[in-house]
């Protein structure tokens, strides 16, 4: 009798130690299928400054309404580089990166101002962890000559709903 439960336990154990491996192949299959997936996340995350300078270099040669976009103010991320015309993001805490706008469409953009909306993403935690995102209206003002481009100074941020710090107005030096 000892030898037939000797003979089952080790049974148990192989039909065990395959299950575990079926699960495991299963499992890293369905991994390795979403590393497209994990891929594609970096395009569609916000971009910096530079990316968007980058992409905007390419488009200043086409002419707007007769005038080049170079014409216009633009927004120096963090006070540095060349200032970027329209920009789609602009991050608001540059000590930490924790607050971006981003998403940002312009309704007017002129030489004195200009005025949006966009979604105000705040991180949590210090490795980027989950954040919240706050839809607020934007509003670009105080367009001054910077290292010898003209970019806007001042960024004012009126969220539209809840708000992060409880403040519902906020201004921001950008230059």
């Amino acid at each position: 009798m000892t030898d037939r439960a000797v003979a089952r336990w080790a049974g148990l154990r192989t039909v065990v130690v395959v299950f575990a491996g079926v699960v495991a192949l299963v499992l890293g299959g369905v991994w390795l299928g979403k590393a497209t997936d994990r891929a594609s996340v970096v395009d569609e995350a916000p971009r910096t400054a530079a990316a968007q300078r980058s992409d905007s270099e390419q488009d200043s040669q086409v002419e707007l309404d007769g005038a080049s976009s170079r014409e216009l103010p633009g927004v120096r991320d963090c006070g540095v580089g060349e200032p970027v015309p329209e920009p789609t993001i602009i991050t608001l805490d540059c000590s930490t990166s924790g607050r971006v706008a981003s998403g940002i469409r312009w309704d007017d953009y002129a030489a004195d101002g200009a005025a949006g909306s966009g979604v105000v993403q705040v991180s949590s935690g210090a490795a980027g962890g989950a954040g919240k995102s706050f839809p607020a209206k934007l509003r670009l003002y105080g367009p001054k000559e910077v290292d010898g481009s003209v970019a806007f100074t001042a960024l004012e941020v009126v969220y539209t709903g809840a708000t992060p710090s409880g403040e519902h107005r906020e201004v921001l030096p950008i230059a």
